[in-house]
């Protein structure tokens, strides 16, 4: 029987949804596949609790690629995360085995599986911190900083639009690449097929999830990985340390509030990211949305996408 070589399952949903356990399980289903990690946070070095990376145990019961691949004060862009990240899935197959792609991140996912053609979409994380930043007087700065990276595209926004010159920051943040040469762009060759599957909870048991998942984080010791961050050189001020989780530890650490409204205000934040995602996967009518309901869904999901990912991989495109 002819064997569909270019599919790559790929599982999205929001944060604490069980996305890292339903791949694992998979990947063992699946005999001898490989994860891509699409996690926009996972890919810094030092960044292990507050981001939950997988164990080491769980990395060496399955190959992991993109986790701890570069500093907290590098540049990795979704556009840099998907021509790489292609790339890996090329070596996979040619290794004989089925890359996995499993994460959170809107844009790494899309960067992947579609490239970037007419821009991507919103990065609502890193609009935020542009828009408090104007809402703290600093549009002129923001002005500036767009003419030093893309000055053609600065020459051709009103400033006195900041919608339109946050987005063109939130492109070149996103992508790596301007606004105005990613308009002009091609979209990159895509060489395989991708099929999403996506995790879905009743909203009260995911938030509920969210809220046990953010107090294990707490206290397994996010604030002391925060300060080992500040000892290593890395501050707050860096945008992969400038997200849910690292901020409030890092308000912790500097006194500006306590540690019970550290966990409630990393417990909301992470409530109103995963809404987020939600709304993000949701407008994307390729996911085939798996209900969950308890701990035994993890088992189930994985079940449910071995089973119907076998169907596929049995098909000839």
């Amino acid at each position: 029987m002819a064997v569909n070589a270019r599919a790559v399952p790929v599982i999205v949903g929001p944060t604490a949804s069980g996305k890292t356990a339903v791949s694992l399980l998979l990947a063992e289903l699946l005999a001898g596949a490989e994860i891509i990690s699409a996690d926009s946070r996972q890919v810094y070095r030092h960044l292990d609790i507050g981001t939950a990376k997988p164990s080491p145990r769980e990395r060496e019961q399955v190959p992991h690629h993109f986790i701890d691949v570069v500093d907290p004060d590098a540049d990795f862009s979704a556009g840099e995360f998907g021509e790489k990240a292609r790339e890996a899935v090329k070596g996979i197959f040619a290794r004989g085995k089925i890359p996995v792609v499993v994460g959170g991140s809107g844009l790494y996912i899309r960067s992947l599986v579609d490239g970037f053609f007419e821009g991507p979409g919103a990065d609502l994380e890193y609009r935020d911190v542009l828009d408090e930043k104007i809402r703290q007087g600093g549009l002129p700065a923001l002005i500036e900083e767009l003419r030093r990276v893309d000055p053609l595209s600065a020459s051709r926004i009103d400033p006195t639009k900041p919608r339109r010159i946050v987005r063109a920051l939130e492109v070149y943040h996103a992508t790596g690449v301007t606004l105005s040469s990613l308009q002009s762009e091609r979209r990159p060759d895509v060489e395989f097929e991708p099929h999403f599957y996506g995790l879905q909870w009743e909203r009260a048991a995911l938030y509920e999830r969210i809220n046990v998942r953010c107090g294990k984080i707490v206290a397994d010791g996010l604030l002391r990985e925060a300060a080992d961050l500040e000892r290593r050189g890395y501050g707050r001020e860096l945008n992969a340390l400038n997200t849910v989780g690292y901020k409030e530890a890092f308000a912790c650490l500097h006194g500006e509030i306590s540690p019970g409204e550290m966990l409630e205000k990393f417990r909301q934040n992470t409530r109103r990211y995963a809404k987020r995602q939600l709304t993000w996967f949701r407008r994307d009518n390729r996911v085939r949305w798996i209900t969950m309901a308890s701990e035994n869904s993890i088992q189930e999901a994985a079940a449910i996408i071995h089973r119907e990912f076998k169907t596929v991989l049995m098909s000839v495109p």
